[in-house]
């Protein structure tokens, strides 16, 4: 259980904006030493020069956590500078709507390469060195979160190709919880599941790599656009909250950490539905209207 963090490291995916400059910020007032990285190199450095200026050591990388060798670059950065982190936070993401038929190849790819592989390059890379640091100090604590979604629980539609990237992320780091217990009692894992929380996710698109550039969006995806800014623009929790919910399920080691716990309803509701062998419930059926005016936007002609 990682329940000091002063002078402690952490390495923060995603750091330039939403819940990764929030849990930076944490962070920082907690006396931490910072790896800040995020694919945006600008508001990047602003982050870096802001905290730097409050005397917070900091070091800010340009990486795309989906390229295996620029995280294996980042890992041994870390390594030579602070030695192994103690916190780990994989939260870099994008989103990206549509019916599930309508995600092209370039989709997928860009969706499962930073939401899924991202995670997948930061527990292979970082994990080895914890472990390590652990067999050599008893005293020695770290822990790793990592961010899924609301979504890697419930299975909303119009939102196919990001639910399957979120799945993935919940069910990699339930097993990396189960693997680290194994082997060590130093180390643990936590999964982020937010809900709608206003950050710059809704906006994703402006990172998009230009070889993974798509000529046009569907209907569908248009859709799931304008769904997605409404969701994400009224989202009444901050990040700053959720941020700390973050620090506070790390140092009780809570597992499953929830931006609104109300939401769990509907995660009992589908597994009911599987427990019992019925058919997916409704995802609108609290709210019908919603159901409907989406299937209206859908039917309509493109």
């Amino acid at each position: 259980m990682l329940s000091d963090f002063k002078n402690k490291t952490a390495v923060l995916t995603g750091a330039a904006s939403g819940l990764g400059l929030e849990c930076a910020r944490i962070a920082a007032r907690l006396g931490m030493k910072l790896v800040l990285v995020d694919v945006q190199l600008d508001a990047l450095n602003r982050v870096a020069t802001a905290l730097e200026a409050v005397g917070v050591e900091a070091m800010a990388l340009q990486v795309d956590v989906s390229d295996a060798a620029q995280m294996e670059q980042l890992a041994r950065r870390v390594q030579a500078r602070f030695g192994a982190p103690h916190f780990v936070f994989n939260n870099a993401g994008v989103a990206a709507g549509g019916l599930i038929w309508e995600s092209t190849a370039q989709d997928w790819q860009w969706v499962l390469g930073v939401n899924l592989m991202g995670v997948v390059h930061g527990v292979r890379c970082f994990t080895p060195m914890m472990l390590q640091a652990a067999r050599q100090d008893p005293l020695w604590q770290g822990h790793i979160v990592n961010t899924a979604s609301m979504a890697g629980l419930l299975n909303p539609p119009n939102m196919g190709i990001y639910n399957v990237s979120k799945h993935a992320v919940v069910s990699l780091t339930e097993t990396l919880y189960q693997d680290l217990a194994l082997v060590t009692d130093q180390i643990s894992a936590s999964v982020l599941c937010p809900y709608f929380v206003p950050t710059g996710i809704h906006q994703s698109e402006r990172n998009r790599p230009a070889e993974l550039a798509i000529d046009s969006a569907s209907l569908s995806q248009r859709v799931g656009q304008s769904t997605l800014d409404k969701a994400v623009g009224s989202g009444k929790v901050s990040a700053a909250e959720v941020a700390q919910k973050v620090f506070d399920a790390v140092a009780a080691n809570q597992f499953y950490i929830y931006s609104h716990p109300k939401a769990i309803g509907a995660v009992q509701t589908r597994l009911e539905d599987i427990l019992q062998a019925r058919n997916p419930t409704d995802a609108f059926a609290h709210k019908p209207e919603l159901g409907e005016a989406l299937k209206r936007a859908l039917r309509a002609v493109d």
